[in-house]
């Protein structure tokens, strides 16, 4: 039988008591690891975490708690070569795609360590931030309003989703523990094993007090149970799923704050007048395949609406089908593959499904059904091709506006003039991100603000920075992650910013010479 892994609760390392759901290789369908969180004294954990972890985090400066992270980026450096091998086995991603997770995860935690200097020198006595200026409340100026932020006295508890298992965890716990808010993970079972292991080596390492990490692998069953009012909860996954913890007695009775991502029929625009053989249109083509093909289209942020002029729908499609075409799609450890697998059976089974659904109003332009799987077993292996579907009425195809495959399928869309296209995108109903392709500075920039208010980001890509931009799914710490509507409301990252959800905003009316003693 393969390795129980264990849970890191309340301090020390417990194995569930059940027999262990097994965790997967998508390509080669052989048993990796199992998980179980059977018999965990949960209340006890979340206890623990909010008593002893809080605790000593908050008895840190935030410049000592970004040392913190900075020692952990280190370790996590150190054994990166394991947590390749584990991504692959268990997520059946290429070496590139692991990277993207991995690297990315390792960055975005380095990223929050550095924000621990800057914030040592500006924060009241390093316990706390000061909000805004001083507002008076008295004509003499005597008597003043100053808000402050500060940590909430409670636990973090992040419910991650499959696709990143890396960056998932530490773009939510790098914020969270430079806060002072010790942190719970539940990672998604499929795909928890990367997690599991990366908590076990900071924990290992002794960096930080105990309580302030901990991880549950298996199910979620009761996990929000033991919540209270100064917890916060952070989910990225199903609409679905959300819509169950929004209605739990924890957020509905004890007003448990939670941000939430969720679902995101993110879009790609070509703006009028840029011709095929255009830099703006090769743009384009070249970021719609890379996003359509990267982790096999398993990322909340990749493009699933195209949209492309009228007179060029047919060049789109020619263009975006021949760089697909060169992508060969199997086994990982074949150095030729540049496209793993899904995560599992499910996934594949769930990707089928809503392929059909929306072949129901659209054409199929590139059919991913057309690729060979390479070195593996296509009756065992997880594996798809990528498939460019087409609506030439895409006013009429309601469905490729609501049903969102999480695999590597993307749908092209003719539009007629922009501010047709700008209505098309907001049929999205809110989300992540919108790219947009063009040449004038002018014509971006009005319609980044058109799109601003249905998405967290809107990411405009001209011939002058082709080789700089970081790409229409990458997300970057220093920017906000997150979107409206559909997409779930939340944020996450944006720099600083990220740190305002663990944090409680109070208003401290006092006269000038408290005030100055709050600031040191």
């Amino acid at each position: 039988m393969t390795e129980l892994l264990k849970n890191f609760v309340s301090g020390r390392w417990q194995a569930g008591t059940g027999a262990g759901t097994p965790l997967f290789d998508p390509v080669l369908g052989t048993d990796l690891v199992r998980v179980d969180s059977t018999g965990l004294d949960l209340p006890a954990a979340f206890a623990f975490a909010r008593e002893q972890g809080g605790a000593a985090l908050r008895a840190l400066s935030y410049r000592e708690r970004g040392a913190l992270l900075a020692a952990m980026v280190k370790v996590l450096q150190a054994n990166r070569d394991a947590y390749d091998q584990i991504a692959t086995a268990n997520s059946g991603t290429v070496k590139n795609d692991s990277a993207v997770d991995i690297d990315g995860g390792i960055y975005t935690l380095a990223t929050y360590a550095k924000l621990g200097e800057t914030l040592g020198q500006t924060s009241g006595n390093g316990r706390f931030l000061v909000d805004g200026e001083a507002a008076r409340l008295s004509k003499d100026g005597g008597f003043q309003s100053q808000h402050l932020l500060v940590p909430t006295q409670g636990v973090a508890l992040f419910i991650n989703a499959f696709n990143f298992p890396s960056w998932g965890l530490w773009e939510k716990a790098g914020p969270a523990l430079l806060s002072g808010v010790p942190v719970i993970v539940k990672p998604a079972t499929a795909t928890a094993w990367l997690t599991q292991r990366m908590v076990q080596d900071v924990v290992d390492a002794g960096i930080l007090p105990p309580g302030a990490l901990s991880v549950i692998c298996g199910s979620s069953a009761g996990l929000l149970d033991p919540l209270q009012p100064f917890d916060v909860v952070s989910f990225t996954g199903s609409a679905e799923t959300a819509a169950l913890i929004r209605s739990h007695p924890a957020i509905v009775q004890r007003s448990v704050r939670v941000n939430i991502e969720a679902d995101s029929l993110n879009s790609a625009l070509l703006l009028p007048d840029h011709a095929p053989g255009s830099e703006a249109f090769e743009l384009l083509v070249k970021e719609v395949a890379r996003e359509m093909t990267q982790k096999s289209g398993q990322k909340c942020t990749a493009i699933r609406r195209v949209l492309v002029p009228e007179a060029l729908y047919g060049a789109a499609a020619e263009a975006i089908s021949a760089r697909l075409a060169k992508t060969r799609v199997g086994n990982p450890r074949n150095e030729s593959v540049r496209m793993g697998a899904l995560v599992s059976r499910a996934q594949l089974a769930a990707v089928r499904e809503g392929l059909a659904t929306l072949k129901t109003q659209t054409a199929v332009l590139h059919d991913g059904a057309t690729h060979s799987i390479v070195d593996a077993d296509p009756a065992v292996a997880c594996c798809v091709g990528p498939t460019l579907l087409g609506a030439r009425d895409p006013d009429a195809a309601p469905l490729v506006h609501d049903v969102e495959v999480f695999g590597p399928v993307a749908t092209l869309l003719p539009y007629r003039d922009l501010a047709h296209a700008l209505q098309l995108v907001q049929r999205g109903q809110g989300s992540l991100v919108a790219s947009l392709y063009g040449s004038r500075p002018a014509e971006l920039a009005h319609a980044a603000v058109e799109l601003a208010a249905w998405h967290g980001r809107v990411h405009a890509v001209s011939p002058d920075v082709a080789a700089q931009h970081t790409g229409h799914g990458n997300v970057m710490p220093q920017s906000l992650h997150g979107g409206p509507g559909r997409a779930g409301g939340g944020e996450e990252l944006g720099g600083l910013r990220a740190l305002n959800f663990y944090h409680r905003r109070a208003a401290i009316q006092a006269g000038s010479a408290v005030l100055a003693a709050l600031a040191g």
